[in-house]
């Protein structure tokens, strides 16, 4: 009788194989959704690591840099430098946009960065190929991820610019790669307006009545050049010296300065909390869906092999087969089915999850979990199956 599954099972192996690879790539689906939750987490922590960043100061009242618009007048980096526990402060710019290399488009990060030492704030920590942006203009850092090679030559806005370096796991909270430029060409692309726009501005500003005034000529010249500067950025990288504390290096800059400033753990439940949180959200309602999809499969599975095999079972119970060991048959079954389909699924991940575009990452921890979920739910899947066996009347054996 202790073998009494495992006879079943050889006896029907095929339909059992079969159905556990069915059921395997619906795991293979969950831990999937596991894992693009987790490679979105990844993504927001390597975001602020990548930045080299103790403190992140923004225009106030805003959520920036991330999460919100931010602007910032891009000298405010040298009044945030002569705070007390200040080691260094570098302006950035980011921006979200297509970015093409011939008749190649990628939607990318475009991050402006100050030129300098390898590892200064906003500056890409490490590369795989080439070097560091070093000229001022027309250089560009991108990571492996777009897919763009050294030498290429990308288009921005209105400018072209040269990878000349290339790096890796750099992305933005959303998961797109990001594309290091100088500081002042990305400041363009993102503030600067079109040759149209400044000149359609600029003729409505001269029919102003409050430009028709005496005196007014020099006030216009200083708005029409306003125009065609742009004296912003999105945010101040700053790190600190060795012995201080963020909240405390951060609060004169909040006080004197009259701007926001997040420390990292601040900045990272804005990024978990608020940016990501509706995310999260849909895809734990996608794995209760295919936890409750994947149960009804496991118990409608178990309950067709029970019923096709009544009369055996009433066989069993006329020769005094005990109703624990019937139990533990079905319930065996159910456990095969539930192992056979999790080894199909996890084999499964491992051969798709890289072609996603969105980073998958599987943890050890949410596998075991998985595992443990997956045969839980086969157990009780199994429960509906055992009653009607329990119920068979032995009298079924012998009837016509």
């Amino acid at each position: 009788m202790i073998s009494l599954a495992g006879r079943d099972i050889a006896y029907a192996w095929g339909k059992f194989i079969f159905t556990g690879a069915g059921l395997g790539l619906l795991i293979g689906v969950t831990l999937t959704m596991a894992g693009v939750y987790r490679g979105m987490v990844d993504d927001a922590k390597t975001l602020l690591d990548n930045s080299g960043a103790d403190l992140w100061v923004v225009q106030k009242d805003t959520l920036g840099p991330y999460a919100e618009p931010s602007s910032i007048y891009d000298d405010a980096y040298r009044s945030v430098k002569t705070v007390p526990g200040v080691a260094r402060a570098a302006n950035v710019t980011y921006l979200n946009m297509q970015v093409r290399a011939g008749k190649k488009e990628v939607r990318v990060m475009v991050v402006g960065v100050v030129g300098g030492l390898p590892g200064e704030p906003g500056q890409p920590g490490y590369l795989i190929q080439g070097r560091h942006i070093t000229r001022s203009h027309y250089e560009a850092v991108v990571d492996v991820a777009t897919g763009f090679a050294l030498g290429d030559v990308l288009t921005i806005r209105r400018n072209r610019y040269t990878v000349v370096g290339i790096t890796r796991r750099m992305v933005s909270s959303g998961g797109d790669p990001m594309v290091f430029i100088p500081i002042k060409d990305a400041q363009e692309a993102q503030f600067l307006k079109d040759n149209d726009s400044i000149h359609e501005q600029r003729r409505r500003t001269t029919l102003n009545p409050a430009f028709n005034r005496p005196g007014a000529p020099g006030v216009l010249s200083a708005v029409i050049e306003s125009q065609a500067t742009n004296p912003f950025v999105n945010a101040v990288l700053v790190t600190i010296k060795p012995g201080f504390l963020p909240d405390t290096v951060a609060e004169p800059i909040r006080r004197w300065k009259r701007l926001q400033v997040f420390t990292r753990a601040q900045m990272e439940e804005i990024l978990l909390g608020k940016l990501i949180a509706t995310s999260a959200k849909q895809i734990g309602m996608f794995l209760v869906i295919l936890a409750i999809v994947s149960a009804a499969i496991v118990a409608f599975i178990i309950y067709t092999l029970t019923m096709g095999k009544i009369r055996e079972i009433a066989v069993l119970k006329l020769i005094g087969t005990k109703n624990w060991t019937i139990a533990s048959m079905i319930l065996k079954q159910a456990l095969v089915l539930g192992l056979i389909g999790f080894a199909v699924g996890k084999i499964a991940v491992s051969f798709w999850a890289p072609a996603f575009p969105k980073y998958v990452l599987m943890l050890s921890s949410d596998t075991f979990i998985g595992f443990v979920l997956v045969m839980v739910i086969c157990a009780l899947a199994s429960v509906i199956a055992i009653r009607i066996a329990l119920k068979v009347d032995p009298a079924a054996a012998i009837s016509g």
